[in-house]
């Protein structure tokens, strides 16, 4: 830069005010890019918004993307000028400036944008945790912070649209998850059905080795650990079918444990559970009482009833109530 400034002084030029091209060619673009990512990009953004959820987490991923476009793009366009502006010229053989010093302004100025930005972005990340009812919808198996209004503590009793939220527990097991709605007679079932606008409570667990229950685009993922409740929430807010995933290397067939949940109106989950309480009566009987988490037990029948749903990976294990002795 000091060899370009001689070089024009010497030619009789004024030199440029690059740090304003820069500042201008930079603000240009970042607004352009924000612009494009929140109004084009942004909607499309996943986990998109399906649930409740997934909404706060698609809003968080747009505001990082906002920030991050301009610091990304001041770096880039910085390189592209000094390569462009201040590349080695035929013929010149001078070293480049040495080690500069001062520029106290530039300095105060990288401190304090760099601070505010880590510092906002800790509010903002320490406030997102807290709104949505935890990170990623987890909670862990004590939530700290529930969802207002409604009443999380009732397993044997839902009605639409009521202060009562709608119980399910997730167990996963190699390799395979099941549904089991206590307050439903305790049915479990392969089919995940939940109704829209309706809050839900996922309790999460494992029979065997550690897997990791991901809703995807609901937004909600919680590890599924033996002997550990683990607690989740949303609010399905658009009808449509889900994907359901296992996000923890859990063995040989991990890449084939996923199935599909649908979100439907509340109408037709009301018909879907009375039709499948009746369904599963039989086999309901046979299964230990609900409990938060299981030991294992072999169920007569169980795993012929997983082998008819199209899920070889299961082998009929089961694990019924916890024993208090085991530590």
């Amino acid at each position: 830069m000091a060899a370009a400034t001689e070089a024009g002084a010497a030619a009789g030029r004024p030199e440029p005010r690059h740090g304003v091209r820069i500042a201008v060619i930079w603000l240009v673009l970042a607004v352009a890019a924000d612009l494009v990512i929140w109004f084009v990009w942004g909607p499309h953004m996943p986990p998109g918004n399906m649930s409740t959820s997934a909404a706060d987490q698609q809003f968080d991923f747009n505001v990082l993307s906002v920030i991050a476009a301009p610091v990304m793009l001041a770096v880039f366009i910085y390189f592209g000028y000094a390569l462009t502006m201040w590349r080695q010229r035929p013929g010149d053989e001078e070293d480049g400036p040495g080690h500069l010093r001062g520029e106290a302004r530039v300095q105060a100025a990288w401190i304090i944008v760099t601070s505010a930005i880590v510092l906002g972005l800790a509010g903002f990340g320490t406030y997102e945790l807290i709104a949505p009812a935890g990170a990623g919808a987890g909670e862990g198996p004590q939530p700290i912070w529930k969802p207002a209004g409604v009443n999380t503590s009732s397993l044997t009793s839902w009605v639409p649209n009521t202060k009562n939220i709608l119980q399910v527990q997730v167990i996963a097991q190699q390799w395979l998850f099941t549904y089991r709605y206590p307050q439903f007679g305790g049915m479990e079932t392969t089919q995940l059905e939940l109704p829209v606008g309706q809050p839900v409570e996922f309790h999460v667990t494992s029979l065997d080795v550690i897997h990791s229950f991901w809703a995807i685009q609901l937004g909600v993922k919680a590890d599924a650990n033996p002997f550990l409740d683990n607690v989740a929430y949303t609010t399905p807010e658009h009808t449509g079918g889900f994907t359901v995933r296992c996000d923890e290397l859990c063995g040989i067939w991990h890449g084939a444990m996923y199935n599909y949940g649908s979100v439907v109106p509340v109408t037709a989950f009301q018909s879907w559970v009375k039709a499948t309480e009746t369904r599963l009566a039989a086999l309901t009987k046979t299964l230990p009482p609900f409990a938060l988490v299981y030991t294992p037990n072999e169920i007569s029948g169980l795993a012929k009833f997983y082998y008819q749903a199209g899920l070889p990976g299961a082998g009929g294990q089961y694990y019924g109530p916890q024993d208090p002795e085991q530590p």
